[in-house]
Order: structure tokens, then sequence, then C-alpha cells
């Protein structure tokens, strides 16, 4: 019998931020009912680090070099690409899925272009953080339900936080943890679990938070001592910065100088953010836990990138620290796959695709890997995973290639180069680029050997 599927994601979520995955100081109860339930991934990576290359990688499967999305917005295709994604591409997820038979749902955050995509799922109940004008705004699903339920909060113009000059500044949701985003998305995924039809369902559910700005409602914005979070970490300042994109994204965000006592305020509530979103998670989980077959229910929980808050002197995302790139990746099937194990294999957010239709009985790995399949040691794990980001030939534009001990960055902004030792060096502090030439060398013929991509060239 065909699985249940839930992919849930966060947004901006950094690796290192699971109780049972070694952070002792964050409350995630129900992040480790995952781990448990399941592998936990430690090198999962997004190919992209930016919200919108991301999630058009989760909804395809490829990389930016078939999506075009090398930035938070839409590259034209090149000469000998098809015009449109799905054309590119393939389906969008949600339609595969209901191609192999599955009741489909989407939940939450989706970043699309334009504002409302059809993405093809059966039911679509989309909140996005950001509105272009007062009709999107009155056709996001979150808030119409506010707007017709709890219309006292109508009023609220950042229903998630206020950017502008706030962006890093510690705040608190005007909206009661009852009535916020996350819990909302969660009871919208509980009535779609317990609806009782012949079809098992594929359900994505993806959450806005933690990304900024850090305003948890209460009690979550006073969960944590801002005096227990650890300070920053911080190499030297010519090598976090040398990719020098990070100084402009730290100043648009008026964060390039900020004390380490407001960073680890700022932590507090970031941290506030994880454990309020573990806590609906937790609503979904029980949810699960209720029906007929619980162990025949597949679960990935993953995030599109993390963010640096502070390490390596930058800010945000964008760039090629673990800090950024890294995600959590936790998948779980009890009836088919071990429990409570880590893997080091390397995984991507390309990977996801290939790990629903897997589970749904036709496997399509497009830029992927078979995850499952190497779980279970019946697949070859890749050699190499590949990060890109900004429009090739243009200066934005940087490449990384990542294989089991060492991480090569490219930057055209600047011609320079960076080698890290992930297994001596995981913190990414020294350089080794004049050490190691043979294994920098090497690694930047991969790289151009991606580049060679009709997408990349």
């Amino acid at each position: 019998m065909k699985p249940n599927i839930l992919l849930i994601m966060t947004d901006q979520q950094r690796h290192d931020t699971i109780h049972a995955l070694g952070n002792k100081k964050i409350y995630t109860p129900n992040m480790n009912r995952l781990v448990k339930r399941g592998v936990s991934f430690l090198n999962a990576y997004s190919p992209t680090p930016v919200c919108v290359p991301a999630r058009y990688t989760i909804r395809t499967g490829c990389d930016s070099r078939n999506t075009r999305a090398f930035k938070n917005q839409i590259a034209p295709a090149v000469n000998g690409q098809k015009p449109t994604i799905e054309e590119r591409c393939g389906q969008y997820i949600g339609k595969a899925m209901r191609n192999l038979g599955y009741r489909t749902f989407g939940i939450g955050k989706f970043h699309t272009y334009p504002w409302d995509e059809n993405l093809g799922y059966d039911v679509h109940l989309h909140s996005e953080e950001l509105y272009d004008n007062q009709d999107q705004r009155k056709r996001d699903s979150y808030v119409k339900w506010l707007r017709e339920n709890h219309p006292q909060y109508n009023y609220v113009e950042a229903l998630m936080g206020e950017r502008s000059d706030m962006y890093y500044q510690p705040q608190v949701s005007i909206v009661p943890a009852e009535l916020g985003v996350e819990n909302w998305a969660a009871e919208q995924a509980v009535i779609e679990i317990n609806k009782k039809e012949n079809k098992p369902y594929f359900g994505f559910i993806s959450f806005i938070g933690p990304h900024p700005p850090f305003a948890p409602p209460l009690p979550y914005n006073r969960m944590y001592n801002p005096d227990n979070m650890d300070n920053r970490l911080l190499s030297n300042i010519e090598i976090d910065l040398m990719d020098e994109q990070m100084k402009y994204m730290n100043q648009m965000v008026w964060a390039e100088d900020m004390p380490d006592a407001h960073i680890r305020i700022l932590k507090a509530r970031y941290y506030g953010e994880i454990s309020y979103i573990d806590t609906c998670l937790g609503k979904i989980l029980d949810a699960v836990d209720k029906t007929d077959d619980p162990d025949n229910t597949l679960i990935v929980f993953t995030s599109d990138h993390g963010d640096n808050l502070g390490d390596h002197h930058s800010w945000q995302k964008e760039c090629f620290f673990d800090t950024a790139m890294k995600i959590p990746f936790l998948v779980s099937w009890p009836k088919k796959l071990p429990q409570n194990i880590t893997n080091n294999t390397l995984a991507s957010l390309t990977d996801l695709f290939a790990i629903a239709t897997n589970a749904g009985g036709k496997t399509e790995l497009r830029d992927g890997a078979d995850i499952l399949d190497i779980i279970l040691e019946k697949a070859t794990p890749r050699r190499h995973i590949v990060g890109l980001y900004g429009l090739p030939g243009s200066f934005l534009f940087k490449i990384m290639i990542r294989d089991n001990r060492w991480k090569f960055n490219y930057y055209a902004n600047g011609n320079k180069t960076q080698l890290y030792d992930m297994l001596e060096d995981p913190n990414e502090t020294i350089n080794q680029i004049q050490k190691y030439p043979d294994v920098a060398k090497n690694l930047y013929q991969i790289a151009v050997q991606e580049c060679q991509h009709p997408g990349l060239i």
C-alpha cells in the first residue's frame, strides 16, 4: 500500500537548531520525535541558499541551472532551453504526485512568481509574509481566515513582524500564539490529514518562521535567556567577507555593526520562533499518530536555507557558509526505513522530488539523488554537491563544490577562491587554498565541468 507523504519545511532554519542533534540550548521535542522516528542527514544543503530558488528546487527537483532562479527572481531561459520552468524541469511536485494517485494539499508559504501561481494541489492554502497590494492581502488564505474569524486583528499590517529597519531587532507578535500563522498552518494540515478518502495523501506544509523579523508570540518571546546564548563565531574578517556580497547583505538590513549582547538577544528570539514552530509541528505529528497506519506515513522535515546570525561577520543567507547553506534534513518512514540513526551522505533539496516519487511508486530523480535507496544501501551516494548563486556572467555569480571532505568556493565578485577542510575545520575559519593547490585545482575543474550546462555557460 502506498504511504501517505508529508513534506514539512521551515524558512531560514539553521542546521544546528535541533536539540536531539546536539544543540542542548534549544527546546525542540517534536523535531526530536522526528529524529528518533527516522534518519537524520547531517550534510544536507540548499543548492541555492535563498528563498525563491530553494522553493523552485523543491517543487521541481531541479537546481538553478534548470529553474533559472539564481536569486529571488526568475531569469529568462537561455538559448537551448524551453521557455517555462515546467517545460524545462517537468511537472511540479503537486501535479506529479496527483498523477501517481495521491490526494494533494499545499499549505503555507510558497513564494511563487507570479504570486498566485497554480502549483497543481487539490487544496492550496497559501500564506505569504509579504503582499504587493491590498488585493493580494485579501486573497491570502491566512489573512482571509483571520479576517473572517478574528477581525479584531485585521488592522495589523505586519502580521509576521515589522521589517524595515526592525528586520534584525527583537520583536513580539501582536497576534497570540493560537492565532499565529504557524498554528493556522498546522491546524489546516490536521484537517487535511483527518479527511477520510480512498486515496493516500501528499501534503506540503511550509512554515514562514523562523525567517526574520524575529517576532515570536507570547510566551515564546521570553522562553530563552539571552545570557545563555552562545556568542557568534568569528574568523579573520578578510576570510569571512571575502565574498564581497556579504558586506552589502549586512548593510541592507542595518546589521553591519551589532554588539554581541544584541546578537544574543536576537538568537534568543530566533530560538523562540523555532520552539513555537516545534509546538505547531507537534499537532501535525499527533494527527499522524492517530491515523489507522501511522508507520506508513513518510515524513520529511527540512528548511530552505539557514541564517548566518552574525557568524562570519555576516547576516542573512545567499552565501556558501554552512550557517546559511546547511539545513535540517530528517527522513522518516517507520514501515520501511531504520529509525533513530544519523547519515553523513551529502543530501540536497533536489532530492525531495525523488523521495516523494520513489515512495509514490515511480521514481523521478531529475537533478537529485535517490535518498530512500541510499538509506537502504540500494543506490550509490553522490560524490559532490554543487552550490550556485547569481546570474551566470554577472558579478554576483558564485559556485561551490562540496565533497565528503572539502568545500571549494569561487566568487566572480573579486575573482576569489576559498578552500575549506570540512573535517578538520567544520566552522570554516582557515582558507586552505594555498596549502592544498592540487585539491583546489581538482575541485575547480569540477566547477568548470558543472558550468558546461546550458543554463550556466
